[in-house]
């Protein structure tokens, strides 16, 4: 076997054997490095960003931050119990902080680690608003798609490895054109609608976490219309960003708020 081809068996064989479950789509997902050797490093980077940045303790909003985050985790143990998932969330290390910036955006590390940038709370409007985007914030840590993104990149870097050996006896400009030709290729048809899809399990998710936390799925495409608004428009293609278009994204929550609420319902939650 040539190295070219030991390459590509490796990673064949990586894909097969590392392999984890979303508990939420039921699809299996790429896990070639593990969240016990993801979450301590979260952690660290979690603790270093807050140690950087000005952490708001004790206002009204601060509280908010903490409380919709509460009722958003006991949301996906409700429904990870209920559906034979107990024990799944025992490593995660739940914290929600917000920081004072004028940047519009949140994020949830790998394991529960949560931060509010105060220039997203006028967008969020109110309590269902800041749901919605802890509920997808959430759903990221929760199907594990951090885990999913390094594992891409890394058979993506393997993929790359591969280019190198099978054009290793050509010239350096044709290689330069094969790596970049494998980039872009990879990038667009592969990276970036990952991300895409990503992004759209987690509006899925988080509509059902918010729906079962008592928050009404509705105000997610009210927040979603307001966000875009925010940006004046000026966004890329979709296919050429890691997010879905405003336009694609609030017409799928639409179709996915029926599902949520009935999903809510079976937890004695109605709207």
């Amino acid at each position: 076997m040539n190295l070219k081809s030991g390459l590509i068996a490796a990673g064949s064989l990586a894909l097969v054997m590392s392999c984890a479950k979303n508990p939420f789509t039921g699809k299996s997902t790429m896990a070639l490095v593990s969240n016990s050797e993801i979450f301590p490093s979260s952690f660290q980077q979690y603790n270093q960003f807050l140690g950087e940045n000005k952490v708001i303790k004790g206002t009204k909003d601060a509280q908010r931050v903490e409380n919709v985050g509460m009722k958003i985790k006991v949301a996906a143990e409700k429904w990870l119990n209920a559906n034979g998932y107990e024990g799944y969330l025992k490593d995660y290390k739940w914290e929600y902080n917000l920081v004072d910036s004028k940047e519009v955006n949140a994020w949830c590390m790998p394991g529960g680690k949560i931060v509010f940038y105060t220039g997203i709370l006028p967008i969020c409007k109110d309590d269902a608003g800041m749901a919605t985007v802890m509920g997808h914030e959430v759903a990221h840590a929760l199907a594990n798609h951090g885990q999913q993104r390094m594992s891409a990149g890394m058979l993506q870097q393997l993929g790359a490895v591969g280019v190198g050996v099978a054009t290793g006896g050509k010239s350096a400009e044709t290689q330069q054109i094969a790596m970049t030709a494998y980039g872009a290729t990879t990038e667009l048809g592969g990276m970036l609608p990952f991300s895409r899809s990503h992004e759209s399990e987690a509006d899925m998710i988080g509509l059902t976490l918010m729906a079962i936390a008592g928050y009404n799925p509705d105000s997610a495409a009210d927040f979603w219309v307001r966000m875009s608004a925010n940006s004046g428009g000026q966004k890329p293609p979709e296919f050429m960003s890691t997010h879905p278009s405003d336009e694609t994204r609030i017409k799928k929550i639409k179709e996915l708020i029926p599902q949520a609420k009935a999903e809510a319902a079976k937890f004695g939650v109605k709207f």
